[in-house]
């Protein structure tokens, strides 16, 4: 397969690198970029010397009907002008950016400040939540690839929620992100000096993944509530650790959602449902495509605490992409993504 990536140099991009380049089915991978044409990559990220000493090339949009599939890591609005005018001609594409996951471009431009892609792309589009979406995924030219935070919390309450285990009116999502999650451009969010030691919250209330969590909890529950969800950085390079809290239906026990969860991903290599633990933490996942998932109800308030973990580079964005193109190739979904998470 030959593989191009706009938005190499990002950090998506360079997990998408790291992924991919042990891909056994990925013969060769072009780097793309809007602003840093003609630069040796590996002159940029030392780390990749003599590994890919090419040039970045500059993104020429009827080169990219030559490859297999393209994955574009730029910020959102880029794909958004990209790639609706190549769909059709054979290459299949993955936007890692939030160009194409919402439906309605009103509500794109509310909470992205910035206009829709057209309409006909919209509706070409398919949400890459692999577990949930696979056959669509399966067949379709442009994949939405979700957004780290609602890959974390869709994964975890999706199963509850459709088996109506727990309530969907007053979910409480309180998510915490390393600092790469707010990409590589230097920022005051994420200067070294305010984020060591420091944990924050930000966008109260206004997180742009709020829209997509409520929009892909209807689509897949029949069922659609306003969620209260933040959002915190925490002084780590990589992960997220959502908690969400929820009032539990009548009749039903901790059993009954860890049976619930365990059932829905019996046959998803990439979904852990950890039961006995006296820690559950981001370093479990670190480096890796899992998402692990634990559970626990309290009889007092009978109230569920649910806690999903992921690396928000990999399973969050560049690991999932390549999930979803393994679909897309009739690939087994666990091709090149066999990692066992770093831990340290």
């Amino acid at each position: 397969m030959k593989i191009g990536i706009i938005g190499a140099s990002g950090y998506g991009g360079l997990e998408l690198i790291r992924l991919l380049h042990n891909h056994p089915e990925v013969q060769r991978i072009v780097l793309f970029t809007s602003s840093e044409e003609g630069k040796v990559f590996s002159h940029k990220y030392t780390h990749l010397l003599n590994i890919y000493d090419q040039r970045l090339q500059k993104i020429e949009p009827s080169q990219l009907s030559e490859f297999d599939c393209v994955f574009s890591s730029a910020p959102a609005g880029v794909a958004s002008q990209l790639i609706p005018p190549l769909l059709g001609k054979g290459t299949k594409f993955i936007d890692l950016s939030g160009d194409f996951r919402l439906v309605d471009s009103e509500v794109y431009k509310k909470w992205y400040k910035k206009e829709p892609p057209e309409q006909s792309a919209i509706e070409q589009s398919v949400y890459g939540l692999t577990e949930w979406n696979e056959e669509k995924i399966r067949n379709a030219q442009l994949i939405a690839n979700p957004g780290c935070y609602p890959t974390a919390v869709l994964l975890a309450l999706l199963p509850l929620l459709k088996a109506n285990l727990i309530h969907s009116n007053q979910l409480i999502i309180d998510a915490k992100s390393g600092i790469s999650g707010a990409g590589n451009q230097p920022n005051k969010m994420t200067h070294f000096s305010e984020t060591n030691e420091n944990t924050a919250i930000y966008k109260i209330h206004q997180h742009q993944h709020i829209p997509e969590i409520e929009q892909m909890i209807g689509t897949f529950t029949n069922g659609r509530s306003p969620i209260t969800f933040n959002t915190h950085l925490v002084p780590m390079t990589r992960g997220i650790l959502a908690t969400s809290y929820a009032a539990v239906c009548d009749g039903f026990t901790e059993d009954d959602l860890v049976s619930c969860l365990k059932e829905t991903y019996a046959m998803h290599p990439f979904v852990r449902i950890i039961t006995e633990t006296d820690k559950f933490g981001t370093n479990q996942v670190y480096g890796s495509n899992y998402c692990d998932i634990h559970v626990k109800v309290d009889p007092r308030t009978n109230r569920a605490t649910i806690v999903s973990i992921i690396d928000n580079l990999v399973k969050g964005a560049a690991g999932q992409a390549i999930q979803n193109m393994n679909v897309q190739f009739d690939l087994a979904q666990t091709t090149g993504l066999t990692h066992v998470p770093s831990f340290i």
